[in-house]
């Protein structure tokens, strides 16, 4: 499954690599919102939940839903600024409809409600099937939308000014030292984009994010089947020290194309595509073949051995291997005339972990 971005005759100058203030402070609103998604920041979210004022815990309660599953499409600024005021600033500038179809689109949980269709704020219809959807999500998420309906205008500065006190409150004081690693992943970006081209830099920004051959379509490994295009527009790429592991992408229609991702710190290694997590599931999904994990878990075998341990013919044995080794669940040493194989034991152990990754990605 994978996000196709089209960027066929796009200008190198429109595929920029900016922080974004905006997008990071979302970051960490999501890291407090989901904090089970991001358990190495936990000693940093428990910190700053508890010293949050209880009016702004509430404030974030209320309007958790514009980050907390999905992002709504303004809180990633598709030209970053300097400052979190300018971008804010550019988010006051939307209209109405735009702010309110991106917002019920992160509380109701579906795009096909809006894009294409009546707005809720003039067509009766429409505002039924969203109040409908909000309500089936819960009562807080059908309350946000009955007041983003009822009154835009003062949902949108009670949420400018929530943004604005957790700046205040957590923000403002670990923006400077972001900023810093921000930049320095950007840095990273330009210099391997002028010695080594795009697709070098794409790499580095994830595994899951490549170059087509042709050079023409940025491939993003998501647990999705889309298209979009950036001809006229360009591509966006935010880094983020607060969103691993997610990378998150923005592409509705008539919007330029926004990729939020992870800044991987050194030594780290790069996602498991969802595809080899796949291919690892179904490979030990077979009784035949995880009753042969079990025995390669313990140590090194031959096929022979395999074949005799349990009553299966060479061949047998050779074919589920061979279906193990695509997966990457097997090492082997040739040792004289036979090849012994064993249990990737790393691959095996953090499947669960990459398995999470891939869909929370």
């Amino acid at each position: 499954m994978t996000l196709h971005i089209d960027i066929a005759g796009v200008p190198p100058e429109r595929l920029c690599f900016a922080a974004s203030p905006l997008a990071e402070l979302t970051a960490m609103l999501h890291v407090l919102a989901a904090p089970d998604h991001h358990p190495h920041l936990a000693a940093w979210s428990a910190g700053v939940r508890a010293a949050l004022r209880p009016e702004l815990a509430e404030r974030l309660q209320e309007a958790e839903f514009l980050w907390r599953s999905s992002r709504a499409d303004f809180l990633l600024p598709a030209r970053p600024r300097a400052t979190l005021a300018e971008e804010l600033d550019d988010v006051d500038r939307l209209d109405d409809d735009a702010y309110v179809t991106s917002a019920l689109i992160t509380t109701c949980g579906s795009s096909r409600l809006f894009f294409g269709g009546p707005s809720p704020l003039t067509d009766a219809g429409a505002r039924e099937r969203a109040l409908d959807r909000a309500q089936a999500r819960g009562t807080l998420q059908e309350a946000f939308a009955e007041s983003l309906l009822k009154d835009p205008t003062g949902v949108r500065a009670r949420v400018r000014e929530t943004l604005q006190q957790c700046a205040e409150a957590f923000f403002d004081a670990a923006w400077p030292g972001l900023a810093t690693q921000l930049a320095a992943d950007i840095r990273l970006k330009a210099d391997l984009r002028a010695r080594q081209g795009l697709g070098s830099a794409l790499a580095s920004v994830s595994a899951a994010v490549t170059l087509d051959r042709d050079g023409e379509r940025i491939l993003v490994d998501k647990l999705q089947d889309n298209a979009s295009s950036a001809r006229g527009s360009g591509v966006t790429f935010i880094p983020s020290v607060f969103g691993h592991p997610h990378l998150v992408a923005v592409h509705a229609a008539g919007r330029r194309p926004t990729l939020q991702y992870p800044v991987t710190a050194c030594g780290t290694s790069g996602p498991v595509p969802l595809e080899t997590v796949q291919l690892r599931l179904e490979a030990l999904a077979h009784p035949v073949r995880l009753r042969l994990v079990r025995t390669l878990a313990r140590g090194p075998h031959t096929t022979g051995e395999l074949a005799d341990a349990w009553g299966l013919t060479a061949p047998e044995v050779s074919r589920h291997l061979a279906m193990l080794r695509r997966a990457g669940l097997l090492t082997s040493r040739r040792r004289g005339r036979y090849v012994h194989y064993a249990l990737d034991l790393t691959a095996a152990s953090t499947l669960g972990a990459d398995l999470l990754a891939a869909v929370l990605r």
